[in-house]
Parts: structure tokens; sequence; C-alpha cells
């Protein structure tokens, strides 16, 4: 793909960043304020897709997107999983928050959820994202 305008991928370059740091406000308030993990991930992978359909790409790129996305996908899975596994060591009980809760209402007062809610967006911003190249592989598939 050759991608888009000049004019959109500009306008493009300016308004990723924004919604690549309002997904992480997302993730990382999300035991304050609505939202959290997979919110959070839903966001930040539309931040990579559109910045594939404004930019475009070649076959073989989306191919090691893929990949990347798969493995990032399982790292997400593995992080919260490992949480899961370390309430279960430190503190004898799958899944206890094992941290110290803070002072209520401040970013740091939720325990293991932050790390938790992290891990999901991981996961689902990288599941999202390997679907979105998995649909747009189809493409070359169709043409060759």
């Amino acid at each position: 793909m050759k991608g888009m305008s000049l004019i959109v991928k500009t306008v493009t370059n300016i308004v990723i960043g924004f919604i690549f740091i309002y997904g992480l406000y997302i993730i990382l308030h999300g035991h304050l304020t609505p939202g959290g993990g997979f919110a959070g991930g839903v966001i930040i992978a539309g931040v990579f897709v559109l910045k594939l359909l404004t930019f475009g790409s070649k076959a073989k790129d989306e191919r090691s997107a893929s990949t990347q996305a798969s493995v990032w996908e399982s790292i997400g899975g593995l992080l919260f999983v490992s949480v899961a596994f370390l309430g279960l060591l430190l503190a004898g009980t799958f899944f206890i928050n094992f941290l110290p809760k803070g002072t209520p209402l401040h970013l740091l007062s939720a325990g293991i959820i932050p790390i938790c809610n992290i891990a999901i967006a991981i996961k689902v911003g990288a599941g999202l994202f390997a679907i979105f190249l998995a649909l747009a592989a189809q493409k070359y598939i169709i043409e060759d």
C-alpha cells in the first residue's frame, strides 16, 4: 500500500501522539475512573491501525508486524498470569493483592490492579492489532 495524502499523514503524525497518551491515561487511571486495561488497549491498538492505514505498508512488513504483535500479546498474557501466581507464591492465594494499597484515590492506591491493567492493555492492544493485520493480509492472499 502506498499510503494517504500529505495532509492526512501530517494530521496523523500530530494526532497519534495525543491518542497514545490518552490510551496510557485510561490504562493507568483505570482503577480510579471508568476505563482500564481493555479500553486503553483498544485505544492504543487504534493508534497502530491508524498509522498503518495512513502510511501503508508492504506484505513483508505486515507479516513481521503480525509476528511482533503475537509476541507482545503473549507477553501481556504471561505478565497477567505471573501477577496471579506471585499472589499464590507470596501470600498463599491465587491472584491476591500482595502489594500495599496506598492512599485512596491516588494513582498508586490499588496494589496489583494497575499492573493487571497494563498486562491486559498489552494483550488486548496487541491482539486487536494482530487481528487487523490478519484481515489486511487477506488482501495480499486474494491478489496473488
